[in-house]
């Protein structure tokens, strides 16, 4: 019956109105195939070409003939290829799962595909209560991978913000900074988004304000970018206190992974920072106050807003929800402007009506 039933569910001869949802259903698919992948280091073992089944289980400590079949089903959706019989070598997209290449994406995948996907798998009883999947799994006595990955935070760190700085391109460019001459980019991770900031503006000089663990990973990018003369890197709990010194504040999206009362507390330290003229440029997805239409990018917000609740215990907010948070912390919201290019606006704030 489940052969059988794999086998109709991609024949496109008869197509039944629940078939969309089986094949949502089906999806968890090719994220498991990419995650082995990415756990096994099957790119990494490729790197220097092609190899035998053989070969690749002996060193990626794979059971010789379950490998092959994983091979197969990569080589069907591209991740590699199968040059001879029993043979295989990396796709270019396959390249990227390298962990020695510039931009790889492979902590990304274990991220989403691994870490995260153990917190999803908890959705329904987050939905049920409430409760971040991380608080659901300790009641169940469930050990969660985030927990026992000794990777975990370094792989966070390799996520978070890390991606080439030209990526930032476009929010950077979206960010009204008239009048600030110091920038601190708060919670910056890797710091791309300040080296794109910095660049654009050379006028500008910058505070990139993280974790301890964050700073560090981010300070080979700032002096490669040249920037070490323009930058202070500041280890901070934003939970606790900010940084004084800068006239503008940027939150790109950090404010979503909190709950409200954590996030008024951020936003009402940055208040007590802020000088007379300073803003607080909050960067964020900004949910419709009703969704009653298909709509693929809103569903990359939506996704977003679901993980919050599972992994973080934060949530994506409309834009009343933003207002009302800005107003809380005792600060003044000015207006949100749209980022060309991003689904995320600029949500900006001050200590006083302009």
């Amino acid at each position: 019956m489940i052969v059988a039933f794999f086998a109709s569910a991609g024949d496109n001869n008869e197509v039944s109105e629940s078939q969309p949802l089986v094949d949502m259903a089906m999806a968890y698919s090719r994220s498991r195939i990419v995650c082995a992948a990415a756990r096994l280091r099957i790119a990494d073992a490729l790197a220097a070409g092609e190899q035998t089944v053989a070969n690749l289980a002996e060193t990626c400590a794979a059971h010789p003939a379950s490998l092959h079949r994983l091979l197969r089903a990569m080589a069907s959706i591209g991740i590699v290829t199968e040059s001879n019989p029993g043979t295989f070598a990396l796709t270019s997209m396959g390249q990227t799962l390298r962990r020695d290449v510039a931009d790889s994406a492979w902590p990304a995948v274990i991220f989403w595909a691994d870490l995260l996907a153990d917190n999803w798998s908890h959705l329904t009883d987050c939905v049920r209560t409430g409760d971040r999947a991380s608080d659901v799994m300790a009641r169940a006595g469930v050990t969660s991978r985030w927990s026992t990955d000794p990777d975990a935070g370094a792989v966070f760190r390799a996520v978070m913000g890390t991606a080439p700085p030209a990526r930032y391109d476009a929010v950077a460019a979206g960010l009204d900074l008239k009048g600030s001459g110091v920038v601190a980019d708060l919670g910056g991770g890797g710091g791309s988004l300040l080296v794109a900031i910095l660049n654009q503006q050379p006028e500008r000089t910058g505070m990139l304000v993280d974790r301890q663990a964050s700073i560090e990973s981010a300070a080979p990018l700032i002096e490669k970018a040249g920037l070490s003369g323009r930058c202070r890197l500041i280890a901070a709990d934003l939970l606790e206190s900010i940084p004084a010194g800068a006239d503008a504040y940027i939150l790109k999206h950090v404010l979503h992974g909190y709950g409200d009362e954590k996030a008024v507390q951020i936003l009402k330290n940055c208040a007590a920072n802020l000088p007379e003229k300073g803003r607080v440029l909050i960067v964020e997805f900004v949910l419709p106050a009703e969704v009653n239409q298909v709509d693929p990018a809103l569903e990359k917000c939506l996704m977003s807003d679901l993980n919050m609740l599972a992994v973080t215990g934060g949530k994506e907010r409309t834009e009343s929800e933003w207002v009302g948070l800005i107003e809380q912390a005792g600060l003044h919201f000015e207006r949100r402007v749209a980022i060309q290019g991003d689904l995320a606006s600029v949500l900006e704030a001050s200590r006083f009506v302009r």
